[in-house]
C-alpha cells in the first residue's frame, strides 16, 4: 500500500486543528454542535479522499477522547460524514455532494449508528434509533455553511485547484496521461 505523504501530513494538520477547536461549540437542546468537525469532514473529503478521511476522523475522534473534549458519539458520526462525503465527491467530482455526503453520513447514519454506541457503550437506556438525528443534522449543516463559504472563496481565488493539484499522487498522474 502507498501513501502520500501530501495528504498525511495534510489530515495530520486537520486532525489537530479538530482537536484544537474542539472548544468550539454551540449548545443545541441536550447536545453539543460542533460545526468546525463538520467543516473539516467536508474539508478532508474533498481535498483527501475516503481513506485520508475516515482516518482523519477517527484520528480526531480518538484524541478528543483520550483528552476528555469528546463523547463515544463522535466516532460513528464524524467518521460516516467524511467517509460518505469523500465518496460522493469522489465519484462525481461535484462540491454539493460532499455538502450531500456529510449531511447524511454524519446527521442521518451517523445519528443512527449512535444508537449502540449509546445503549451498549454509555449506559442510555432512554436512547432510541433516532434520538440523535436531529441534533446532528443541525451540527452537520452549520458545519456544511462553513465550508461552503470557505470552499467558494478557495475556488473564486484559484487556491482550490492549486491545492487540489499539490495533493495529486504523482504516480498516479503519470499513470492516467500514459492511458
Amino acid at each position: 500500500m502507498r501513501f502520500n505523504v501530501k495528504k498525511l501530513a495534510l489530515a495530520g494538520m486537520m486532525t489537530a486543528l479538530g482537536v484544537c477547536l474542539s472548544a468550539c461549540y454551540i449548545p443545541v437542546g441536550a447536545s453539543k454542535c460542533f460545526p468546525i468537525q463538520h467543516l473539516l469532514n467536508v474539508l478532508s473529503g474533498v481535498f483527501l479522499g475516503p481513506g485520508y478521511a475516515l482516518g482523519f476522523a477517527f484520528s480526531t475522534s480518538l484524541i478528543r477522547n483520550l483528552l476528555g473534549t469528546g463523547s463515544l458519539l463522535a466516532f460513528p458520526g464524524s467518521m460516516a460524514g467524511a467517509f460518505l462525503g469523500a465518496v460522493l465527491y469522489r465519484c462525481s467530482k461535484k462540491l454539493w455532494t460532499a455538502f450531500a455526503g456529510e449531511l447524511m453520513g454524519t446527521g442521518i447514519l451517523g445519528g443512527m449508528l449512535c444508537y449502540p454506541f449509546a445503549l451498549l457503550l454509555m449506559g442510555n437506556q432512554e436512547a432510541a434509533l433516532f434520538t440523535y438525528v436531529v441534533p446532528f443534522l443541525i451540527s452537520s449543516t452549520g458545519g456544511c455553511i462553513l465550508a461552503a463559504v470557505l470552499l467558494g472563496i478557495l475556488y473564486k481565488s484559484g487556491v482550490f485547484h492549486y491545492l487540489r493539484s499539490m495533493l495529486e499522487d504523482p504516480s498516479a498522474a503519470g499513470r492516467e496521461q500514459r492511458l
